[in-house]
């Protein structure tokens, strides 16, 4: 057991973690770690020995809001606990990782992404600089947040194309803000730093992991990294080349989640849609577009490792629970996975697919890879192959170039469309990526008010969709009961999926009533809608319910 130097009690040490569900399964991973070699965790940073800070930098929200978390935790340390490490974890120090020690001295360690499973070592490590800092008398340089990003935007825009950038054609023909999550962390002249250039690192079954989300449902991290070449976006250069788990891996992972009481797992990764296409033999990654794609998909072995083969194996395993694919990407679909999807019945009837606009011109220059024909298409043979299936999507508006009229080609689209869940991004521009070096760029208030018309258009579609509902029967995973908060606002908001419900002030079908809340088949865990449930059902469990209203973007239902 870790034991703290001027205590007998074990080493504690808190948490903070930042960003999306994938960044939430690394902590989870250090989490485990450091349990395992007998770590404490606390719930209190200020009572931490050690602080981690897993931080996010998709777009610009979610990079100040790591600097932010940082800095403020910083000044709480020099307040009350002068002796606290403090340790910076995931995307930012994995982006910056040559500059950020120079710019955040008050930081006594750096780790990256391939470093997760090593934390309990680092944060020993780290503890050694903050006591010999303290030793020597060391002061603090106090970094100013306003300093920090703009030095970080700055070196971002000096910063040459990537070989990734450079390797991939248009088509393929030649990654906030408010998602901070507490769990239960003057630094040496050279803080430690272990942040490897390009990740590699993939967690597997043996891999030490101590959940953060509730009993009954789970995120399996099937694949990290991608391969794709959209220009508005820096994952491929924080998170490394695409890399996938094996099947067996994974699926052993999922047997004992299910053991364990889980309802539904949650397959994430950059591209889900990709996975197992890098374990074939001498592998390309230039197989981005859908005509690529394709074409590597019919030059599998017969006992190749595919998302199908993958999502068939796992419907196969004895029990009760909801498989939901997430992240897929459109150019990546093929006509087995719909089959796949229509068979598998344990299959939550749900499709999560960025497409990120629908305008060609729009399409070519955020280097997606499709045409709007070809989404129209795909979208068509989802619906008839997969009846009664939600889709998700997100669009970017205010992207560089993006003119009236394609903007106007994306709202027709999507009052035509009905996407049963949708969100909306406003373009962030990233120094670093291709788009943020393009001609065209949308003023803020443009991009602000396109937002608006967007959600606009959406909150009719989605009005229309919660009314189809009232009648019919679901099955629900009960979540557990709703608070009043709850209650009044049925409202929830998510940097890496763009949706903000609006506040439902007032909403007189709640006064006085006791609910239950829950979701069903269409809706992901923290991004999409909820069911409002009246009557009694074990929280954690399947309930079979009958909707009899809705609002805007939740269902109202009564237990059978």
């Amino acid at each position: 057991m870790t034991k703290h130097n001027s205590s007998d009690r074990p080493l504690r040490v808190g948490l903070i973690s930042l960003g999306c569900a994938k960044n939430l399964v690394d902590a989870e991973i250090m989490l485990g770690s450091m349990l395992k070699s007998g770590i404490e965790i606390t719930n209190n940073p200020q009572q931490a020995d050690a602080l981690i800070v897993n931080t996010c930098s998709f777009i610009d929200s979610a990079q100040e809001e790591s600097v932010d978390t940082i800095l403020e935790s910083a000044e709480i340390r020099a307040a009350q606990n002068r002796g606290q490490s403090l340790i910076v974890s995931g995307c930012l120090p994995q982006r910056f990782r040559e500059e950020l020690p120079k710019l955040l001295p008050e930081v006594d360690a750096f780790m990256g992404i391939d470093q997760v499973a090593q934390v309990s070592d680092i944060i020993r490590q780290a503890m050694a600089h903050r006591a010999e800092r303290l030793g020597s008398q060391v002061p603090g340089a106090g970094s100013k947040k306003s300093q920090v990003i703009d030095r970080l935007n700055e070196l971002e825009k000096k910063r040459p194309a990537t070989v990734h950038e450079a390797e991939e054609s248009l088509r393929g023909t030649g990654q906030f803000g408010k998602t901070k999550t507490v769990m239960a962390a003057k630094a040496p002249a050279a803080p430690l730093f272990d942040v490897t250039a390009r990740p590699t690192f993939i967690p597997d079954y043996a891999t030490p992991r101590f959940r953060l989300t509730p009993k009954h449902f789970a995120y399996v991290k099937i694949a990290e990294g991608c391969n794709h070449p959209c220009s508005f976006c820096i994952i491929p250069r924080m998170r490394g080349s695409h890399r996938s788990r094996t099947q067996t891996d994974i699926v052993k992972e999922a047997k004992a989640l299910i053991a364990d009481g889980v309802k539904e797992i949650n397959l994430i990764s950059q591209d889900s849609t990709y996975y197992g296409l890098d374990l074939r033999p001498n592998h390309s990654r230039a197989i981005s577009s859908p005509e690529k794609f394709a074409a590597a998909t019919k030059t599998l072995a017969a006992d190749a490792t595919t998302i199908c083969t993958l999502i068939r194996e796992l419907n196969s395993l004895k029990g009760d629970f909801w498989i939901r694919l997430l992240y897929t990407h459109p150019a990546h679909w093929t006509d087995e996975l719909i089959s796949t999807l229509a068979e598998c019945r344990k299959v939550a009837r749900y499709v999560d697919m960025p497409l990120q606009h629908i305008h060609g011109n729009m399409l070519e220059r955020m280097r997606r890879e499709t045409s709007q024909q070809y989404i129209v298409d795909l979208i068509k043979k989802i619906r008839a192959g997969v009846p009664g299936i939600a889709l998700r999507t997100t669009f970017i508006v205010g992207f560089p170039g993006e003119t009236e009229a394609s903007f106007q080609a994306l709202l027709d689209f999507i009052r035509e469309t009905h996407f049963e869940r949708l969100g909306v991004f406003t373009y962030s521009k990233e120094d670093g990526t291709l788009a943020g070096r393009m001609a065209g760029q949308v003023p803020d208030r443009v991009k602000q008010k396109r937002r608006e018309l967007a959600m606009a258009a959406q909150h009719k579609v989605a009005v229309a969709v919660g009314e189809s509902f009232v009648g019919r029967t679901l099955k629900v995973l009960v979540e557990g009961k709703a608070d009043a908060k709850q209650l009044q606002n049925a409202n929830v908001s998510s940097w890496e999926h763009g949706l903000i419900r609006e506040a439902e002030a007032g909403n007189r079908k709640f006064k006085g009533q006791h609910y239950l809340v829950g979701r069903g088949e269409a809706d992901a865990p923290d991004i999409d809608g909820r069911v409002f449930l009246r009557g009694a059902a074990p929280v954690g469990s399947f309930a079979q319910v009958k909707v009899v209203g809705h609002t805007d973007y939740d269902l109202i239902a009564e237990v059978v």
